[in-house]
C-alpha cells in the first residue's frame, strides 16, 4: 500500500510540475508579447511589424537554440493582438500617471493644437506636476476635435482632460501655449475661461500664462526686413534643385572642387532654422553657385553686387546668431529661469554687437568682415540690430514681470530681500544669513538645494520654488509631438483611429515604465474569465 501511495503523489507532483511549467511558459511568452508591443509603439511602427518580429524571432531561435523554437512559436504578436497589447499598456501608463497625480504639490500645462493627416484637429496637453521637488512630465492627454476649436471647445476638452487624471484646479501654476487666438483671446479664449474657472474657486490663486518662448523668438525675425536677400537665395536654390539634371551637375560639379559640402537644401518657410543653415551654406557655396549659373547661362546679378552681398553677409551673421539661441532653447525639462537667461544674454550680445557695428567693429561678425561694408551700411546693420532688440524686449515683456521670483530662485543668497514676496522676506533674510546653507547651494542643483530645505523653516520659499520649477517656458514637447503624430498618422497609415494615436503617442512620449507583470497578471485573469 505504501508502494502505491507513493506512486501516486509522484504522479501527482510530476502532473503539477507539468501545470507549473505551462503556466510560467504562457505568462513569458505573454509579457514577451507585451514588451514587443511596447517597442513597436515607442518606436512609432505599425502595429503589424509584431508578426515580421515574431518571424525573426522564430528564425533566430531556429538556428541559435533550437530546442526553444516551440517558445518563441508561442509568443502571440498578431497584429489583432499587438494592437490590444499598445491599448492595455497605455491605459497602465495612464493608471500610473493618475497615481502621481494625487500627490502633485502644484502643476502646470503645455497646449498646443494641429491638424493631423485627416484634418481632424487633436489638441495635446502636457503636464509638469511637482511632488516635493520630484518633476514629472507626461502628456496628460490627446484629445480630437472633430468640429470648431473655439475657446470654449478647447475648454471643454481641457476640464475633461483634468477630470479623467484627477488635476485639481487649485494647484494649477502655469499655462503655456503658442499664442494662437483661440487660446489667448482676451473675451472667449482658453485662457480667460481658465482663469475665471480658477478664480472662481480662489480668487488669490495666481496662475502664470506665458506665451512660448521659442515661438517668441522666431516671430521676432520679421523686423529684420531681410527678404532681399532670401528671395535671392531662394532663387537660386530652387534653380539648381527644381530639376533633376541641374541638381546632379550641380554635385559633380561640388565633387570635382572638393568643397566641404556636398549640396544644398531647401529652405522652408514655416521652418525658421533651415534658414541660417541655408543662407551659411550658399554663401560658402557662392564661388562654386556662381560658376554654374554661368555655364547654364543663367544670370543672377546679385552675385556681383557689393552692396546686395553686403546685405547676405549680414544676414548669414545675424541667422546664424538667431539659430544658435534657438537650439539652446530646444530641449525637454528646461526650467523658464533657464530659458529667460539665454534670452537675455542674447539681448545684451545684440546690445553688444549694435555699438561694436557702431565703430566699424566686425569682431564677432566673420561673414560681414570678408566684404568690408561700408560706414552707411554699418549703420544700418547696427539699426537693424537695435530694432531686433525692440522686439525681443517687447515680446518678452510677459516674462520681464517675473524676472523678480525667477532671480529670487535662482539666486536666493544675491536678490534683493525688499524687492522678494512679502510671504518669503523674513525666510530669506534667514537663509542668507545661514553660511552651511550657502555653502550647500554652490554645490548642489537648484532642485536639489530647494529639497534640502526643511519645510517647518522656509515653507514659503519652498512653495514658490516648486511654483517656479513647474512652469513651462515653450510648447516644445508639444511641436516634438506632433512631429510623432504625423510620422504615425501619415497618408500611409491614415484610417488609425484617434484612440489608437492616442495609445501610441503616450507610449512613445512616456518616461513611465510599464508594469508588465502587473498586465500579464490581468491578462490572465482575462483568459480565465473567457
Amino acid at each position: 500500500m505504501a508502494r502505491i501511495s507513493e506512486d501516486l503523489v509522484a504522479k501527482l507532483q510530476k502532473q503539477q510540475g507539468y501545470f507549473t511549467k505551462l503556466h510560467t511558459s504562457r505568462n513569458a511568452a505573454t509579457k514577451t508579447s507585451f514588451v514587443t508591443s511596447h517597442k513597436i509603439a515607442k518606436n512609432s511602427k505599425s502595429f503589424s511589424e509584431g508578426e515580421f518580429v515574431k518571424e525573426c524571432l522564430v528564425d533566430c531561435a531556429e538556428l541559435i537554440c533550437p530546442e526553444k523554437k516551440e517558445a518563441f512559436e508561442q509568443v502571440p504578436l498578431s497584429r489583432r493582438t499587438a494592437t490590444r497589447r499598445i491599448e492595455d499598456i497605455a491605459g497602465n501608463l495612464e493608471l500610473q500617471l493618475q497615481r502621481e497625480v494625487a500627490n502633485f504639490d502644484f502643476f502646470s500645462l503645455a497646449l498646443d493644437e494641429s491638424c493631423d493627416v485627416r484634418d481632424t484637429a487633436q489638441l495635446h496637453v502636457f503636464v509638469r506636476g511637482i511632488t516635493d521637488f520630484k518633476i514629472m512630465e507626461e502628456l496628460a492627454a490627446m484629445r480630437s476635435m472633430k468640429g470648431t476649436t473655439t475657446g470654449s471647445d478647447l475648454f471643454t476638452e481641457v476640464n475633461a482632460c483634468m477630470d479623467t487624471l484627477g488635476l485639481k484646479w487649485d494647484k494649477l501654476a502655469g499655462v503655456t501655449t503658442d499664442g494662437c487666438p483661440n487660446l489667448t483671446g482676451k473675451n472667449v479664449g482658453l485662457l480667460k475661461r481658465m482663469q475665471d474657472k480658477v478664480t472662481e474657486i480662489d480668487a488669490d490663486q495666481k496662475v502664470v500664462f506665458l506665451h512660448c518662448i521659442l515661438h517668441q523668438h522666431v516671430l521676432c525675425k520679421s523686423v529684420l526686413k531681410i527678404n532681399n536677400v532670401i528671395d535671392v537665395v531662394t532663387k537660386i536654390v530652387n534653380f539648381i534643385r527644381a530639376r533633376a539634371l541641374n541638381h546632379r551637375q550641380f554635385v559633380a560639379l561640388l565633387e570635382e572642387h572638393e568643397t566641404e559640402h556636398s549640396d544644398i537644401s531647401y529652405h522652408t518657410a514655416v521652418r525658421w532654422l533651415s534658414l541660417g543653415k541655408v543662407l551659411k551654406r550658399v554663401w560658402d557655396l557662392k564661388a562654386e553657385i556662381g560658376e554654374f549659373c554661368e555655364k547654364k547661362g543663367k544670370d543672377i546679378p546679385e552675385l556681383s553686387d557689393e552692396e546686395w552681398m553686403a546685405d547676405f553677409a549680414f544676414a548669414v551673421d545675424v541667422t546664424a546668431l538667431m539659430t544658435a539661441l534657438n537650439t539652446k532653447l530646444q530641449g525637454k525639462g528646461l526650467f523658464v529661469y533657464e530659458m529667460h537667461s539665454l534670452v537675455k544674454a542674447f539681448m545684451k550680445k545684440l546690445q553688444f554687437l549694435t555699438r561694436q557695428l557702431e565703430s566699424n567693429n566686425l569682431t564677432h561678425m566673420q561673414t560681414l568682415k570678408e566684404v568690408t561694408p561700408s560706414a552707411d551700411h554699418l549703420r544700418r546693420y547696427s539699426s537693424m540690430l537695435g530694432a531686433l532688440h525692440g522686439e525681443f524686449s517687447r515680446r518678452f515683456e510677459d516674462l520681464r514681470t517675473m524676472e523678480g521670483e525667477m532671480h529670487m530662485i535662482s539666486c536666493p543668497f544675491t536678490c534683493n530681500v525688499d524687492n522678494a514676496p512679502s510671504d518669503v522676506q523674513l525666510e530669506l533674510i534667514d537663509l542668507q544669513s545661514d553660511a552651511v546653507l550657502a555653502k550647500h547651494f554652490k554645490s548642489r542643483s537648484l532642485l536639489e538645494f530647494y529639497s534640502s530645505l526643511k519645510e517647518e523653516k522656509f515653507p514659503n520659499m519652498r512653495r514658490h520654488a516648486q511654483k517656479m520649477f513647474v512652469l513651462f517656458g515653450s510648447t516644445y514637447i508639444c511641436e516634438q509631438t506632433f512631429s510623432v503624430m504625423k510620422f504615425n498618422k501619415s497618408r500611409y497609415r491614415s484610417s488609425l483611429t484617434d484612440d489608437h494615436l492616442s495609445a501610441v503617442l503616450r507610449i512613445s512620449t512616456s518616461d513611465i515604465q510599464p508594469d508588465f507583470d502587473a498586465l500579464v497578471k490581468d491578462q490572465q485573469r482575462l483568459d480565465f474569465s473567457h
